[in-house]
């Protein structure tokens, strides 16, 4: 049901990139890039989803020329 309620956009990616990175050992620094890349991922595949969604609406919805 949350998931049908619209979200407040911060600016989780400023924060993310501010962030001090000295106190993090290598392993979790690797652990990070993982985690990191592994959200690149799902964002990239809810993209080409919604670039999908947007296509076929756009085929199904276009107006029809005049012959």
């Amino acid at each position: 049901m949350e998931d049908d309620l619209p979200r407040i956009r911060g600016d989780a990616a400023s924060r993310l990139a501010g962030e001090p990175l000295d106190s993090y050992s290598q392993a979790e620094l690797l652990e990070r890039i993982a985690l990191l890349e592994a959200e690149i991922e799902r964002v990239r595949a809810q993209h080409a989803k919604a670039a999908s969604h947007r296509s076929l609406a756009d085929t199904l919805f276009k107006p029809r020329a005049h012959e």
